[in-house]
């Protein structure tokens, strides 16, 4: 096996990248593995050919918002159709302008906890 070959290459690679592929054994909060980012942007991957038909850079921005609203959803645990039902009940109330943070998934969870305990 010479340096040159494919398997050296990947061998200095591997030595080269060796304390981040070494991380997660010196930090227990680090996975061995990102299947977790990979299973959330497998929808985004099989869709990548229907993007191509956005009209318009407003409206694949608009597509990349709420898909990046409903994946934290799914991190926060939040049912997607409830948090979207609430939120589009809250903003017509609200002024132009105001502060929507607590309308984020996460915050919206923190809620929903909230409310069930004082169930």
């Amino acid at each position: 096996m010479t340096p040159q070959s494919l398997l050296g290459k990947a061998i200095a690679y591997a030595r080269n990248q060796w304390e981040y592929l070494s991380r997660y054994v010196t930090d227990g909060r680090a996975a061995i593995d990102n299947n977790i980012c990979e299973r959330d942007i497998r929808p985004f991957a099989t869709s990548r050919k229907s993007w191509l038909f956005s009209d318009t850079v407003d409206g694949a921005n608009a597509s990349a918002t709420i898909y990046s609203l409903m994946l934290t959803c799914r991190a926060c645990g939040v049912e997607p159709y409830d948090y979207l039902l609430h939120v589009l009940k809250e903003l017509p109330q609200r002024p132009p302008g105001a502060d929507v943070t607590d309308l984020l998934p996460f915050n919206y969870a923190r809620h929903q906890e909230a409310r069930a305990q004082d169930a």
